[in-house]
């Protein structure tokens, strides 16, 4: 049986599973403080429950998810055909510590934040078995 597209289970399809665990990077989509929306392709970490990007203390994407944190993630293959992976959720900023490589960085004056999202929807495409649908 196919698990419907929005299903929180999709993240244990074999797609899902794939990409999460891929170096592919991730296009994280919000508001801008202007309204007006953006993407920018990150490296992320899947924790298992979260996806964690890391950011520049200071950047402008940190500030829009404190007054609108509804965010869209796309990380996808090139294919043909492609594989994708669609998450929405909301945005959550905290500190980031523990790492050699932030740490390092902090070393170097350089401040890093943490961007997590915790899926609330999520859709997978293969092309083939699952094709675009509604994802409203």
């Amino acid at each position: 049986m196919t698990l419907a597209q929005r299903s929180l289970e999709l993240l244990q399809d074999p797609i899902a599973a794939r990409l999460l665990g891929s170096t592919e990077l991730a296009r994280l989509a919000y508001n801008a403080k202007d309204g007006t929306p953006r993407v920018i392709p990150m490296l992320f970490h899947w924790t298992g429950q979260e996806v964690v990007f890391g950011a520049y203390a200071g950047s402008a994407k940190l500030g829009s998810p404190r007054a609108n944190p509804d965010v869209a993630i796309t990380i996808d293959t090139a294919g043909p055909p492609p594989d994708v992976l669609l998450i929405r959720g909301r945005a959550e900023r905290g500190g980031v510590g523990g790492t050699r490589n932030v740490e390092k960085m902090a070393g170097d004056g350089i401040r890093m934040v943490r961007i997590a999202v915790r899926p609330t929807r999520v859709g997978a495409l293969d092309f083939q078995t699952r094709l675009p649908g509604r994802m409203s």
